[in-house]
């Protein structure tokens, strides 16, 4: 295994960690985007979806269920657990300029039409 992505995998799961941790011990996700992390949410579930078709080995296969499952709790903890505390009139990125010209572009320049690989290259 590569050192530097092992470290970038840890790392980032750190950030992750430390994010949930914030918005669990001060009952508060003020300041935090949901739509980001909707936005993660999403980019995670279609860049992970090979779980269902390739193993690679039981440290990728846990990395990517602990990222889906973390980015969907920050999600849950946004909308649903800490929700008084979200104030969605300052989380104004208009998500559908993103997504609607990233998926066109995804259907269009991919290295195979597949399903997967144009979810994962939706994803990138």
């Amino acid at each position: 295994m590569n050192l530097f992505r092992f470290l970038g995998d840890l790392s980032h799961l750190l950030a992750i960690i430390l994010l949930l941790l914030k918005i669990w011990k001060s009952r508060s996700c003020a300041g935090i985007s949901g739509k980001s992390q909707v936005l993660f949410a999403v980019v995670f579930t279609a860049r992970y979806l090979d779980l269902f078709t390739n193993y690679i080995s039981l440290y990728n296969t846990c990395m990517k269920v602990v990222y889906i499952a973390c980015s969907f709790t920050t999600v849950w903890m946004i909308y649903s657990k800490f929700k008084a505390t979200y104030d969605g009139n300052h989380d104004t990125f208009r998500v559908e300029f993103l997504v609607v010209p990233t998926a066109i572009l995804a259907f269009l320049v991919n290295h195979d039409f597949t399903p997967l690989e144009i979810l994962w290259t939706f994803s990138i």
